[in-house]
């Protein structure tokens, strides 16, 4: 059964463009990036400053069972071993605390296609899996983005940029350039451009923000998203 996805995700792969993937659903009878224990997802990121890197994340309401986290490339060699003393913990209301194992992993100069996968062993001896499908390309950074080069506006303000090719998902964060300090993070928004709410930004302030493009959300063959891009910052004033 495992064979005749993996046939049937390959075909999907090579026979549509990557702009085209996140509208595909494969058949698969259920999400191989989820397990009892929890959700896994890799991607490849491209980032402004640094090289190539994947984003290496599981997270898991059921933390005090687990022994080991270990995440394999295609060819089944180990790329990293998670450690358990390094989570985000998550505090939910009404449900169980979750913790997310999350790193930034350099990739290789040549990033392999294909399925990664976790692979988790408990405490009482327990084996289980988790997969995610990677294609080896990477996405564009937002360009064209207004205002910038230290521009004044007057209040209310709108960020626009270049719609980034095969990216169908957009984040915008804005910080206050004086005291870096995250003062707006959008939702996750289609169109190339976003009205700042009221509030959030004061008469006579210095901003600085940027972009994080996305190719899918939450697609069954490619996780949260697969390929994703963080703009270099852009910086703007306000009128007093």
């Amino acid at each position: 059964m495992m064979k005749q996805l993996y046939r049937i995700c390959m075909c999907v792969v090579l026979c549509f463009p990557l702009r085209t993937l996140a509208d595909v659903s494969p058949a698969l009878s259920s999400d191989p990036h989820y397990n009892a224990l929890g959700f896994f997802d890799i991607h490849l990121c491209n980032w402004p400053e640094r090289p190539n890197f994947f984003k290496v994340l599981f997270s898991s309401a059921h933390f005090e069972k687990i022994d080991s986290m270990k995440v394999y490339a295609p060819d089944d060699s180990l790329l990293v071993q998670l450690e358990k003393s390094k989570f985000i913990q998550i505090k939910r209301k009404g449900k169980a605390d979750k913790r997310v194992y999350i790193l930034d992993l350099d990739a290789p100069d040549k990033v392999a296609t294909g399925w990664y996968r976790i692979e988790i062993k408990t405490t009482d001896g327990q084996d289980y899996q988790a997969r995610d499908y990677v294609v080896a390309s990477r996405m564009s950074r937002a360009t064209a983005m207004q205002p910038s080069d230290d521009e004044e506006r007057v209040l209310p303000v709108t960020l626009t940029w270049k719609p980034v090719a095969g990216a169908q998902y957009y984040k915008v964060f804005v910080r206050d350039a004086w005291q870096d300090k995250l003062v707006f993070t959008s939702k996750l928004i289609a169109d190339a451009e976003v009205k700042l709410p009221d509030g959030k930004l004061e008469p006579g302030g210095y901003y600085s923000w940027a972009v994080h493009a996305r190719d899918t959300n939450e697609h069954i063959l490619l996780g949260d998203f697969h390929m994703g891009s963080m703009s270099k910052k852009a910086f703007f004033a306000v009128a007093e």
